[in-house]
């Protein structure tokens, strides 16, 4: 347990200045958030294309750590096959979040709003990501969130930093920093499986109804959201307590 105090947790996370957790390895960043920063930490996964990567990083270092998955209603059957496989494989202690409207309600009322343009594609994510994301922070009392946003991933995450905090809550990303050659080399390491839909050119997988193939683009920007945005907004929305 961390007996580390607010203050003297916030003071140390800045020592550790970008330079000096860049020299890190990946291990050692979550090793040290986790002995650093205090409160509950949770990671949080869309068990996309690579996901097993950084879940199996944060659970080798604390086994039982909140897992929190965002099921919009519209993941890949594929998916739904992956979260069963790892979370039995890594014996992930699963957090499932969702909007408080199922999806037929929500077509019934607004229509298929992913069809309506950048707002519509905004409205429809606010409410099935980023509202159901607030309320896990909310009820699992969350001050560190790890995540495996890596910057090789798209020119939206290129800034990505490896640590940013919201008031008195944490944002850590271990692997932000690491190429597709590395995740290949721990994935396969570690004997862990890729996505199901891998194979057939989803390198980046969401919801059914915004997620196209590598054989279906002429540019990795087009891969979610029709190339309309990158970002679902759970990476971009402020996730400090209380709103701040």
């Amino acid at each position: 347990m961390n007996e580390l105090g607010p203050e003297r947790s916030r003071g140390a996370a800045r020592t550790f200045c970008e330079s000096t957790l860049a020299a890190m390895t990946a291990e050692d960043r979550i090793a040290w958030a986790l002995e650093t920063l205090p409160g509950q930490h949770i990671v949080s996964s869309s068990f996309g294309a690579q996901s097993a990567l950084m879940l199996h990083l944060v659970t080798r270092a604390k086994p039982g750590i909140p897992v929190v998955l965002i099921d919009t209603g519209y993941l890949f059957p594929e998916t739904y096959q992956y979260i069963d496989q790892l979370t039995e494989q890594l014996s992930l202690n699963l957090k499932v979040f969702s909007s408080s409207r199922s999806p037929a309600w929500q077509e019934a009322r607004e229509g298929r709003r992913w069809e309506q343009g950048v707002d519509g594609i905004s409205a429809y994510n606010h409410e099935n990501k980023v509202q159901p994301m607030e309320r896990a922070l909310q009820e699992l009392d969350v001050s560190t969130w790890f995540a495996g946003l890596r910057r090789s991933q798209s020119s939206s995450r290129g800034r990505t930093p490896l640590i940013e905090s919201s008031g008195e809550q944490w944002k850590v990303h271990p692997v932000v920093d690491w190429s597709d050659r590395d995740v290949y080399r721990y994935m396969k390491q570690h004997r862990l499986p890729y996505h199901p839909l891998w194979e057939k050119g989803f390198v980046s997988i969401g919801d059914t109804h915004t997620t196209r193939s590598l054989n279906d683009v002429s540019s990795t920007e087009e891969l979610r959201f029709f190339g309309l945005t990158r970002e679902c907004g759970l990476h971009e929305m402020s996730f400090g307590k209380s709103g701040s």
